[in-house]
């Protein structure tokens, strides 16, 4: 079995649908520390004048004691609607637009609370437009313990993992010998970024899959996997 884990992201950017594609089980893993700054609560999108961020505002009292998965939306900034207008004033005019502009308007017009859920919502639509069909598991579900590489072998090993997915900067703290020595294989992915149809140039690389889903539609899987490692690739490795 292929395992791939990751904390939540505002939409993600390709790389992240890559791994995702190459794994038979994939573990959202919102047990960990909410790190501000990060694509946990933002992304960006694509506008004329190059790059916009999308920040989903979080009430940041306490943080440092809280998991992803405790972090609240805060409400009170009219967040939602400037996400909705920026995505319509930029993609409007993209070939894909009216395939997804019903949901994403729905989108924002729920209400969220915790930032977590709005991911979740959001990863589930964009598999299923992707046509990714894989088991998702949530890490509270599960005890997994330690830290870093020991962290990541203790789910494995609960997972019956034979080939877990890091990404690159995985092997800055993968303890590789730990993994050898219980059977399980590792993979590091180097992602390369295709370019893609986009609207304004010049093309811009890791932009969020939003602007890959507006500009190609249907094809975006097989672009998120150009150049890149194949799922039956990797199971060779098995």
């Amino acid at each position: 079995m292929i395992l791939v884990a990751h904390q939540p992201q505002y939409f993600g950017y390709l790389g992240l649908y890559h791994k995702i594609a190459l794994a038979d089980e994939f573990v959202y893993f919102d047990q960990v520390q909410y790190v501000p700054k990060d694509f946990i609560s933002r992304n960006y999108i694509k506008t004329p004048q190059g790059k916009l961020l999308l920040t989903v505002p979080i009430l940041k009292k306490g943080y440092l004691d809280k998991t992803i998965a405790q972090m609240e939306i805060n409400n009170d900034a009219d967040w939602a609607k400037k996400h909705w207008r920026s995505i319509l004033t930029n993609y409007k005019k993209a070939k894909y637009f009216n395939k997804y502009s019903d949901f994403l308007e729905d989108l924002y017009k729920k209400e969220w609370n915790l930032l977590t859920e709005l991911n979740f919502y959001i990863l589930e639509w964009v598999l299923k437009e992707l046509n990714i069909k894989i088991i998702i598991k949530k890490a509270k579900d599960y005890n997994f313990k330690g830290e870093k590489s020991d962290l990541v072998l203790d789910m494995c090993k609960q997972l019956k993992t034979n080939l877990y997915i890091f990404g690159k900067m995985g092997e800055d703290y993968a303890d590789i010998d730990s993994f050898k020595d219980n059977n399980i294989k590792l993979y590091f992915q180097n992602y390369n970024h295709p370019q893609y149809n986009q609207l304004y140039k010049p093309f811009l690389p890791y932009i969020c899959i939003l602007d890959l889903l507006m500009n190609e539609g249907g094809n975006s899987l097989d672009i998120i996997m150009s150049n890149n490692i194949s799922k039956i690739e990797l199971e060779r490795m098995l």
